[in-house]
């Protein structure tokens, strides 16, 4: 045959296809029913593993690795129709609709805000580009941040979340974990390093400096380019500046940012110490409760998976089925376990997206640990 009758045959065999993969949803469809009125859950694995094993026997040695492919997302597109047939039980988006209905339509401009660090921190202009003006609360820890949302000692709370050049703030990413709490916003601020000391101070002179571990991540050529200065990390680039100016000491300097030198009397021994000018930090706005304000479109949730051949591209695929873009893939290890991960999500999705809604009924329900951190606007 040659390419034209090849399609055409192709082409039949498409049609035919199509009438049966109906047929099979409208039997699907009756599944559903009957699962929903005997309380049956959707998934049935045992079922899915008997007949992949016999399909792929059936189509042959060449065939039976593509066959499996196949069959498997026939079983994912099968689910997430019976999970849209189920009836509303008070799921995932029931609690995201109340949150629609329940949050005020503007954000807040005044409110009491956690703030890991003290007068200075990066954290503290993140704060102030949030809420124009926070009544901060300063806490020594992202863990201290996170305890004073959750128990109710603050409104707000800002954690740093990325930076462009260094990478994840991986305690965060845990807290997620060890805390209950729900991301109402995102902000990105751009990052501008400064080499900081007492006045009189010269950097030939300088044997230590002191800032936090980011920081110093993202100053690490100007760092390595002075091997005989001790480097030290400590909680918070503001608290380094603070420090310096505790020490009495010409020979000890803080990466932070210009304004501590404003704020502390600090001399600017050089402002070019970070790797890129190119530096932005990315920062989350906490609450306890789930608030939803006016122009989300993004979600962050955080996810645990079987232990099964393609069970993160079967998560993958369904917000590629709708269209949407997936912003950011975080693993991190589970506490307490042996080599087993959550996974952390951030989508770009519609704001009020019915589609969503309906796939986040559909993991909560398949998943044994689903946690929905938030929909929200980036600024």
């Amino acid at each position: 045959m040659d390419l034209n009758e090849c399609r055409a045959k192709i082409d039949a065999i498409d049609d035919s296809m199509l009438k049966l993969f109906v047929e099979r949803m409208q039997v699907a469809h009756d599944v559903a029913q009957y699962k929903q009125q005997n309380h049956l859950p959707v998934g049935d694995p045992a079922r899915e593993r008997e007949i992949l094993v016999r399909m792929a026997k059936a189509a042959g040695p060449a065939l039976a690795g593509y066959t499996q492919r196949l069959y498997a997302m026939l079983f994912d597109v099968s689910r997430a129709y019976q999970h849209e047939l189920k009836q509303p039980n008070g799921g995932i988006s029931s609690q995201i609709q109340k949150a629609y209905a329940d949050t005020p339509a503007e954000f807040p401009n005044m409110a009491s805000v956690a703030v890991q660090g003290t007068d200075g921190a990066y954290s503290e202009f993140a704060a102030e580009r949030c809420f124009g003006l926070p009544e901060i609360t300063w806490v020594r820890s992202f863990s201290g941040v996170a305890q004073a949302v959750e128990k109710g000692l603050c409104k707000y709370g800002i954690l740093p979340v990325e930076n462009s050049n260094y990478g994840t703030v991986g305690a965060v990413y845990d807290l997620m974990q060890q805390h209950k709490f729900h991301v109402v916003r995102s902000l990105k601020l751009h990052i501008a390093h400064a080499l900081l000391a007492l006045p009189g101070a010269k950097l030939e002179n300088i044997k230590e400096i002191i800032s936090h571990e980011q920081a110093l991540g993202q100053c690490e050529k100007f760092l390595n380019a002075h091997p005989s200065i001790k480097v030290t990390s400590v909680e918070n680039t503001a608290v380094a500046a603070k420090m310096v100016v505790e020490s009495n000491r010409k020979d000890i300097a803080a990466i932070a940012s210009k304004n501590c030198a404003k704020l502390y009397n600090l001399a600017v021994l050089s402002d070019d110490v970070q790797n890129s000018p190119n530096n932005y930090t990315r920062f989350i706005c906490i609450a306890k409760d789930l608030m939803i304000f006016p122009g989300a479109t993004r979600i962050s949730l955080l996810l645990s998976l079987p232990h099964r051949p393609g069970a993160l591209y079967s998560v993958i695929a369904k917000f590629a089925a709708l269209g949407l873009n997936l912003l950011k893939l975080e693993s991190r290890p589970m506490p307490g376990s042996d080599f087993e991960f959550r996974f952390y999500f951030d989508i770009a999705a519609p704001e009020r997206s019915a589609a969503v809604l309906r796939l986040l009924d559909e993991l909560e329900s398949e998943l044994e640990n689903f946690t929905f951190l938030g929909w929200y606007s980036e600024v």
